[in-house]
This record gives C-alpha cells, structure tokens and sequence, in this order.
C-alpha cells in the first residue's frame, strides 16, 4: 500500500511537471505579445545589464530555437533565443536579463553556482550511469548494484536541487535590475514576474519529480534488504 502510495506521488509530481512546462509555454507567448514601454529588446537589456557590470567581454549570440536561452559559463557568452533577442515583449526581456542574472553570478561567484559548476562533471558521469546500475540491479536482484545506482542517482537530484536557488536567484536579481534601469516600468513587472515565476516552476516540477523517484528507489532497496 505505501508503495502504492509513492506510485501516485509520482504520477502526480510527473502531471505537475507537464503543467508547468505547458504554462511556461503559454505565459511566455501571452506576454511576447505585450511591448514594453521601454522599446528595449531582448538584446538591447542584456547588452546595458552586462555592460553595466562590468562585463563588456562577454557576448551575446543569438540561437534558433524557442526558449533556448542559456548562459555558457565555460565559453563566457550569452545565448539568447531569436525571438527573445530582436524582439522587445516583456516575455523577451525577461527571460533575457534573467540569463544575464547567471553571468553575474558567475562574475560574483555566486556560491551555489560555483557548486553546481564544480560537481557538473561527477554529475554527467553519474547521471548516465545510474540508470544501467538501477536496471541491473533490479533485474538480477544485486542489492549491492542498486545501492551504487541509488548514490549515483543522489548525486543527479543534489544537482537539480542546487539548481533551484540559482534560478531563484538569477530571476530576483533580473526583476530588481529591470526597474531600478528603467527596462520596465513598475506596472509592467507584474507581466515580469509571471513569465520568470512560470520558468523557475519547471525547475521545481524536475526536483520534485526526482527526488520522489529517488526515495521510491530508497524504499525498495530497504525494503528489499529487510526480507534478505
């Protein structure tokens, strides 16, 4: 029954995730269509943003695809989707000074950013593992492999965690840069904090989801070694 139980959690936490991927989608193309009385695009406020903290040298490229914005620390450049760099939507605007939020963390050393970029690499190599770990484990019934999996597995969910004051952070220093510059007006932060609230839900969705699989995963090892 508690299995049960945990099963439901998950499907739950799985439709969540869904729903916020499909409201990220809609808030953005809802507020693509309001200008901001800036006339600012997407371009023109990440430009200002990171000149005016001092990071001149850092580029930004514009990419193909929607909602394909990023910030590469390990090249120091700012990619910002087609439709976020030209145009000047408050959706546009936002997402891209919440990218540039990042470079300034990485510029700051931010500390949960430098984590996350510390154990990036432990996390590639246990994230590809963990699954082939938890298979066979499972499969020959080696509790001794679904334990490896399930650490391997840890590693993977600590990382989305992390993740998640990052985003917090770098959308909350977006919103206060956005006003105190002029970028927007106080009445239009509202459109703002729908659009950055909507993206930073989809992070929260994945952590949850994991760290419900993550413990389904924990309660069937124990489970499992209480019988042995």
């Amino acid at each position: 029954m508690y299995f049960d139980g945990m099963y439901i959690l998950i499907i739950i936490a799985f439709l969540f995730s869904l729903w916020a991927q499909f409201r990220v989608q809609g808030t953005f193309k809802k507020w693509s269509t309001v200008q901001a009385n800036s006339g600012m695009t997407g371009y023109d406020a990440a430009r200002h943003m990171l000149d005016t903290h001092g990071l001149h040298d850092v580029p930004i490229e514009p990419v193909r695809g929607a909602l394909s914005d990023h910030y590469d620390p390990i090249n120091r450049v700012v990619r910002l989707s087609e439709p976020v760099y030209y145009e000047s939507s408050i959706s546009a605007i936002s997402v891209a000074c919440h990218e540039i939020g990042h470079a300034i963390q990485h510029k700051e050393h931010y500390p949960m950013l430098v984590l996350r970029h510390r154990i990036f690499p432990i996390v590639n190599f246990a994230s590809g593992l963990a699954p082939i770990l938890l298979i066979a484990g499972f499969l020959f019934q080696w509790l001794g492999l679904i334990g490896l999996g399930i650490i391997f597995f840890s590693v993977a969910v600590a990382f989305q965690l992390i993740t998640l004051p990052v985003e917090f952070n770098a959308s909350n220093r977006a919103r206060e840069i956005m006003v105190s510059e002029g970028y927007i007006t106080n009445e239009e932060e509202r459109g703002v904090a729908k659009v950055l609230n909507s993206a930073a839900l989809t992070y929260v969705a994945a952590a949850l989801v994991s760290l419900l699989e993550l413990l389904r995963y924990i309660l069937i090892f124990t489970n499992s070694n209480n019988r042995d």
